[in-house]
């Protein structure tokens, strides 16, 4: 079943998402977990690209799951961030806003994984599929924020 829903329901995501103006997709409506669409930037061919995934809110900012399926390598889009970190992100029916992403370490690695795994139990067994790869988190904030806290230094 897991390889069908990984082939099948990305291409519906979108073309709920579009119908909808970006305030549903068929994950969020079959799971009621929290999706957002992401823009990068190709890590190696530099055109943009789109992708829905589950976006755990944390304030201001938002927490992506590397987990890829459980799969042992991570997701295009993680290295698309690592190589090229500001990004667009939409929030459910909110046009795209610029973010820049940072990976997540240590304790607060550790909290937003526990966020992720209690908003979503199959993370979990994503993390034993993919071992030893540990399941990267990144951590999107407002390109807008970042500035307003550099400019109060």
């Amino acid at each position: 079943m897991l390889p069908f829903v990984r082939h099948v329901a990305p291409p519906l995501d979108h073309a709920v998402a579009r119908l909808t103006g970006g305030r549903f997709t068929v994950t969020g409506l079959l799971t009621g977990l929290p999706t957002v669409r992401l823009t990068t930037t190709g890590a190696r061919s530099g055109q943009p690209r789109r992708v829905i995934l589950v976006g755990i809110p944390q304030g201001p900012n938002v927490a992506l799951v590397a987990s890829n399926w459980g799969q042992s390598r991570h997701p295009a889009w993680f290295y698309n961030l690592r190589a090229n970190p500001q990004a667009m992100l939409a929030l459910p029916g909110r046009s795209a806003r610029p973010y820049v992403a940072r990976e997540a370490a240590g304790a607060e690695r550790q909290q937003l994984w526990q966020r992720a795994v209690d908003l979503y139990p199959g993370y979990a067994r994503y993390a034993l599929r993919s071992a030893p790869r540990q399941i990267p988190i990144l951590l999107l904030s407002p390109l807008e924020s970042l500035r307003e806290r550099q400019e109060l230094r």
